[in-house]
């Protein structure tokens, strides 16, 4: 059986808050680690029937950008509903969701 993984390091200052997040996986193109600004992991708890979340951000993320990483989480989950249940409906209206989100933020820009 192969196997893969995902590892992340996380640079932290004095008080815990992340500075530097790498990530690096088995079965990615490059051999060095990549850097980003910011992970969300979700991970489904099957015996407690609940969802464990770790939302990371280095604290230079410009809020901009945090929020259009969220939006495109949540049409990311969109399509993971569609592909794993094949729930239209579902998938749409998270869809809508996103669509309204970007809406306000497109408001939030023009009023400043």
């Amino acid at each position: 059986m192969k196997k893969s993984s995902i590892q992340f390091n996380i640079d932290l200052d004095q008080n815990n808050v992340p500075e530097r997040i790498q990530w690096d996986a088995t079965d990615k193109p490059h051999d060095t680690p990549s850097e980003t600004k910011s992970i969300s992991i979700s991970l489904w708890d099957s015996q407690q029937k609940n969802t464990m979340r770790i939302d990371l951000w280095t604290k230079d993320m410009p809020v901009d950008e945090m929020k259009r990483f969220y939006i495109e989480c949540l049409g990311g989950i969109a399509q993971s509903v569609l592909s794993s249940t094949g729930d239209e409906r579902i998938s749409s209206e998270i869809n809508s969701l996103c669509d309204r989100l970007v809406e306000l933020i497109r408001q939030e820009k023009k009023n400043s």
